[in-house]
């Protein structure tokens, strides 16, 4: 529930978007991208690695579809993990208000940007979003916030997503 707490005030700010491409008469054809579904694509073992276990799978926000993303979340002893798959861009991302402290980082051979969202979560979760054909990927790792002293969560992500990345597309 935590995950859905921090990650729905950003999906929410989004906002809607239409892809396709123009036609003759001007108008735009609205051509829906198959996204990539963290739920049923990514490896049970590769959860495992991550930190998470496969059988605590949620999809959606609380258990709620989001229109034009499919998301996953798992939780994990000390941290919960969520992947999500969008037709957006890593630009729309970075220009999100609230999303600050974007830096390069390379994960399983992967080139992404690592980002921290302000507000009352920033010391416990971190996100990296990575360009995929479909549009972005991003995975959202949330410490658990009862846990005394957690590691930080940047470095967490990075280990989580060294398991996760290599089952994401391109």
């Amino acid at each position: 529930m935590l995950l859905a707490a921090a990650v729905l005030p950003g999906l929410v700010a989004c906002g809607g978007s239409t892809s396709g491409s123009p036609t003759a008469s001007g108008a735009t054809s609205v051509a829906p991208v198959k996204l990539f579904d963290p739920c049923t694509q990514i490896p049970d073992d590769a959860l495992t690695a991550a930190g998470v276990s496969p059988s605590t799978k949620e999809s959606g926000v609380a258990g709620v579809h989001q229109s034009g993303w499919e998301i996953c979340n798992w939780k994990g002893s000390k941290y919960s993990l969520g992947v999500f798959s969008s037709g957006r861009t890593v630009r729309e991302i970075e220009q999100k208000q609230g999303n600050v402290e974007f830096q390069d980082v390379t994960i399983a051979g992967r080139q992404g940007r690592q980002f921290r969202v302000e507000g009352s979560s920033y010391d416990l979760m971190c996100d990296v979003v990575f360009a995929a054909s479909q549009g972005i990927i991003e995975l959202t790792l949330i410490n658990n916030p009862v846990l005394d002293h957690p590691a930080p969560p940047c470095g967490l992500l990075q280990q989580a997503g060294a398991a996760i990345v290599p089952s994401l597309p391109k």
